[in-house]
């Protein structure tokens, strides 16, 4: 599968975006980072005429994670989480029989595709992405002109520059970046266009990506 189907939300006050991603053949759908509206989101899937058969967390910041209790008493549906984020995170921790952790390069199959969890620690210990097909969908590690916060508990900036230069090095070109907030002047790209253009790509070295990434903010 190339092109999934990915429907983009904008939700709530911190211009998040909330994704329904599945097999573009199929009515089932994973929804990404479940915050704010799960009534917005609710209405998404059925004007859609997709079935909700999953969540998957990108990371464990209120942001990402408002909406699970709300979601989880309408469907009883499997929470997947990175394990090392469930290990960093109460709030994770206390959805019980619903979480799902998820190592480096599980898949969570969603019909029948196979979609994959990338772990891409350094804005939280526990952040991954989710490839699916041509589409990744980024939360918090990268957008589409920087990148997370790593100064914040649980951020570590050589981390970062890890996930950045090595395993999202892996994701082709041609693949689209989905990112978690509304934060460029366009709400989708490719990853060619991102590593052409944002900053965050342009460091050969870990110390000088720290420098940059951690220089103090005006």
């Amino acid at each position: 599968m190339r092109n999934p189907y990915v429907r983009q939300l904008k939700l709530g006050p911190m211009d998040n975006f909330v994704y329904l991603v599945g097999p573009a053949y199929s009515d089932e759908v994973l929804v990404v980072d479940p915050a704010w509206d799960v009534d917005a989101i609710e209405a998404a899937v059925k004007a859609e005429g997709k079935r909700l058969v999953g969540a998957f967390v990108s990371h464990c910041h209120f942001d990402h994670i408002n909406g699970l209790p709300d979601l989880l008493s309408r469907h009883d549906v499997p929470v997947y989480a990175q394990r090392e984020e469930v290990r960093f995170s109460a709030e994770l921790r206390e959805l019980g029989d619903a979480l799902r952790p998820v190592g480096p390069g599980d898949v969570v199959q969603v019909g029948e595709e196979r979609f994959q969890a990338l772990h891409t620690p350094g804005h939280t210990p526990g952040s991954h992405c989710l490839l699916a097909g041509d589409a990744l969908v980024s939360g918090d590690t990268v957008f589409i002109n920087g990148c997370g916060r790593c100064d914040m508990n649980g951020g570590n900036p050589e981390e970062m520059y890890r996930s950045l230069s090595q395993v999202l090095l892996k994701v082709p070109d041609t693949a689209k970046l989905w990112p978690g907030h509304d934060y460029a002047d366009v709400p989708v790209t490719s990853m060619a266009e991102v590593r052409k253009k944002n900053p965050y790509f342009a460091f050969n070295d870990v110390a000088s990506f720290v420098a940059f990434r951690m220089r103090p903010r005006k």
